[in-house]
């Protein structure tokens, strides 16, 4: 099939256009992802090779339970860093398994509410969640990260910067693939960049008991630490993804189980589904628009549900970051107009085989702090952006007082706990099993919480869910999706003028 007819319409058979072609665009669809992926375990401390793993099995296991005609690609989420940070704000070997145990029941809740749409119906259930509780809750997310970023960004400002012009020159003035995958040449062209610096003009400095190259012996300007370059050196080329004292098993295994951390990383965690289910419902709602098929009809926004919470339990359990389904990949399916399923499902299969290279997560790790300050930076400003359009364009009204102030609660809670003195709310309740019981509540946490009752409690309620809105019109003629709000959301006033 020549070029020209691959832009003329829609392809749903990928088989068409020959083996060569199709891997290709599988590869595609594996890089337009890898960025943001692989950023997730460079944040937190999580393996790499336990995320790529399991963003590829996590992917197959999704197509798997929405019977495999949803072209979806699940990657990291970032949705959950916070929590990731509240249990091990430094990457902890030792709190990681519990912060991902608190991820896997987050996943859980995937399921509790599959079951309740599957019973009573969509819009009965969704109307817990309007967007003037979830758009709050996502810019929340953003900004209670925006303090690690700056943080990271300080140990070289001149490196994090170019990091961050990159992105935004490709993203604005890129074209095709460059467009579409800004943050992976953000950290590409960054890192190339330290490389020559740490060839050059470096100097080995030790800080806070690490060697560190820096530029001209400066120990604000930081390059790649010493160890991360032995470490690639010595990585084997083929290796298993994860290790099993890295894994949730291992804190029931291990004898030295904290109950009380236990307790804490359920609570602290768990309340952050609110937002990624409603993060799922947009990207579902996104792919739909961009196919021109319903998958909130077929397969059932149900099984879509079902498959991303036992993805996200899936690979927490073994270690790896939470899965979500990935805009990038909605881009690439706008950009290609190839729509079958088929080709997502090739890319999981890259994912696994590149998981099984050690050598690969060592360079991944290796990536400079700032670097990942600059990139981080960007991207936790661009999770606050998502909630303050999921706002905008579901139309609130902060001329009601109810709506006012459920967004103030939850956005100085979530805030303002985060950066106080204490950090969280901190609730002494005594012992379990001999093991000191101490609820820390994140300020995440208490604002999501919050925001949900205030909705459930106070009168005006106007929104309504549409599961049905215009969810199967194509835009094929834009590189990027409508975003998702506008195809699942419309107030009583919109209905009418549609209705007119």
């Amino acid at each position: 099939m020549s070029n020209s007819s691959m832009q003329e319409g829609a392809i749903y058979d990928a088989k068409k256009l020959g083996t060569s072609r199709v891997l290709i665009l599988g590869l595609q669809h594996m890089f337009a992802m890898f960025g943001s992926t692989i950023l997730v375990p460079a944040l937190t401390g999580l393996s790499v090779s336990a995320t790529l793993l399991f963003a590829g099995l996590g992917t197959l296991l999704f197509h798997l339970i929405s019977k495999r005609k949803v072209p979806a690609f699940l990657g990291s989420s970032f949705a959950f860093l916070a929590g990731y940070f509240a249990i091990a704000p430094n990457g902890e070997a030792n709190l990681l398994p519990y912060a991902c145990f608190g991820v896997a029941c987050a996943g859980l809740v995937y399921l509790v509410l599959a079951g309740l749409i599957k019973l009573f119906g969509v819009n009965k259930v969704m109307k817990f969640f309007p967007p003037i509780v979830t758009g709050p809750i996502i810019i929340a997310i953003g900004l209670c990260l925006s303090g690690t970023a700056i943080n990271s960004c300080s140990t070289n400002w001149l490196v994090a910067i170019i990091a961050i012009l990159i992105i935004v020159i490709c993203n604005i003035w890129g074209k095709g693939m460059v467009k579409i995958v800004p943050i992976l040449l953000g950290v590409v062209g960054a890192c190339v960049l330290c490389v020559l610096l740490t060839i050059g003009p470096s100097e080995i400095v030790n800080i806070g008991g690490s060697d560190y190259y820096t530029i001209a012996g400066n120990p604000n300007l930081q390059l790649f630490s010493a160890a991360s370059v032995e470490n690639i050196k010595n990585a084997a080329w083929i290796g298993l993804p994860f290790k099993y004292e890295n894994t949730v098993f291992n804190i029931f295994t291990g004898g030295n189980m904290d109950k009380a951390l236990l307790i804490n990383a359920f609570i602290t965690i768990v309340p952050i589904a609110l937002a990624t289910i409603v993060e799922h419902i947009g990207d579902i709602s996104a792919i739909s628009s961009t196919v021109g098929k319903n998958f909130i009809a077929d397969p059932g926004l149900h099984r879509t549900l079902t498959g991303d919470g036992l993805a996200t339990t899936l690979a927490s359990l073994f270690g790896a970051p939470a899965n979500t389904t990935y805009g990038e990949n909605t881009g690439v399916l706008t950009l290609s107009k190839v729509y079958d399923p088929m080709v997502i499902r090739l890319a999981a299969c890259f994912a696994i085989v590149f998981s099984f290279s050690p050598k690969l997560a060592a360079c991944i790790s290796a990536i400079p702090t700032p670097v990942v300050g600059g990139i981080s930076l960007v991207l936790y400003g661009m999770i606050s952006a998502v909630g303050v359009r999921n706002i905008v364009e579901n139309k609130i009204d902060f001329g009601k007082s109810r709506n006012v102030i459920i967004a103030a609660l939850i956005l100085v809670l979530s805030i303002g706990i985060t950066y106080s003195a204490a950090g969280a709310i901190v609730i002494n309740c005594g012992t379990v099993g001999g093991d000191a019981l101490v609820i820390t509540l994140s300020g995440l946490a208490v604002g999501s919480i919050i925001g949900i009752l205030m909705n459930a409690i106070l009168p005006g309620k106007d929104f309504v869910f549409e599961d049905n809105q215009k969810a199967c019109q194509a835009k094929d003629s834009t590189m990027m999706p409508e975003p998702a709000g506008k195809t699942l959301v419309l107030k009583d006033e919109d209905k009418k003028k549609d209705k007119e």
